[in-house]
């Protein structure tokens, strides 16, 4: 799979990681990076990350070519993807996170690309895909949206929920750590709450994953509501999830088989373990279910608890979404 990454930033960092950490380096070809920021203070933020640590591998800049692991990638600085030659590439990673609009999400198609893959909610995607939750409505869209990083977590959840004891309704809260959407000292944003230093207060605030439910599983439009609560960490967050079962079950048997179930499903994974948010740094699954917080309440009442790492879990779905999109050319 040859891909290009449009925006270098959190996620198009952490996508490029992830391709060097893949066991077979032949099973993704990075084939271009575009950003509008200067050449070696890319350089310089790949090698260095707050968040994961030092990269393990020299990161060279010379001639607007990325040297990495013995991958040579060629850097531009186009404002305008529509501008580059992309032929060859099978899907472009839209990590700008400013194709909301056709004509913006369009340009890598226009470019020569066959596909586009936008890390983010988009009005302008053809469709949004959650692997887990409903990757059989891809199709042939050639614009596809991955959803946000906590519709990723709650998604492939509900589904599994669902079907394992029917649910009626329920609110799903998701823990979250700060963004570079938030101000790191108090400073005007269109949300008074959101309007305050991210790094020091828990902010409550909205979730967009409650709107894109509905698109993902329309089965469950109308029953899923959620909210959202800012913290003061850099990485690794969580999902709270309290639902009406249409099913009555115990506690054991309940988190008996939503552990049997979860071990089916490649996107989820399972604790026993009294983990902190710490410990599921660079996790690679879209949601890591913490066994020992599982409660029922009067056998209809069910919490469910599970930790995401927002940047490295989505970054790896970005890779497998891509990966399906790539694979409708070869079959």
């Amino acid at each position: 799979m040859r891909i290009a990454i449009n925006g270098f930033g959190r996620i198009g960092r952490t996508i490029l990681r992830q391709v060097l950490n893949l066991p077979d380096q032949n099973d993704v070809q990075v084939a271009l990076i575009n950003d509008i920021a200067p050449a070696d203070m890319l350089g310089y933020l790949f090698q260095y990350d707050s968040t994961f640590g030092p990269l393990p591998f020299e990161v060279a800049i010379e001639d607007q070519m990325l040297s990495v692991a013995g991958h040579q990638i060629p850097l531009t600085q186009q404002t305008d993807l529509s501008q580059l030659d992309l032929t060859g590439v099978d899907v472009v990673l839209e990590c700008t996170g400013i194709a909301r609009e056709s004509n913006v999400a369009r340009r890598g198609l226009q470019a020569g690309a066959r596909s586009v893959l936008i890390s983010g909610p988009s009005p302008a995607a053809e469709v949004t895909v959650v692997l887990g939750a409903n990757e059989a409505s891809l199709g042939d869209a050639r614009i596809v949206s991955n959803a946000s990083c906590t519709t990723n977590a709650l998604a492939p959840l509900l589904k599994l929920l669902d079907g394992l004891c029917g649910i009626e309704t329920a609110h799903m809260t998701t823990i979250h750590c700060y963004t570079n959407s938030q101000p790191m000292v108090d400073a005007p944003r269109g949300d008074m709450a959101r309007s305050r230093g991210g790094a020091l207060s828990m902010v409550p605030t909205t979730s967009s994953a409650t709107q894109l439910i509905n698109d993902v599983l329309p089965n469950l439009a109308g029953r899923i509501s959620g909210a959202a609560v800012r913290v003061p960490t850099a990485s690794v967050s969580a999902v709270d999830l309290v639902l009406t079962m249409q099913q009555s079950m115990s506690e054991s048997a309940f988190n008996t088989a939503l552990k049997a179930s979860v071990a089916g499903q490649p996107v989820l994974g399972w604790t026993d373990h009294p983990l902190v948010s710490s410990d599921l740094r660079t996790r690679p699954e879209s949601l890591v279910i913490a066994g020992l917080e599982t409660r029922i309440v009067n056998d209809r009442q069910a919490r469910v608890f599970g930790w995401y790492d927002n940047e490295w879990g989505f970054s790896a779905r970005m890779l497998d979404v891509a990966a399906l999109m790539a694979g409708r050319e070869a079959s």
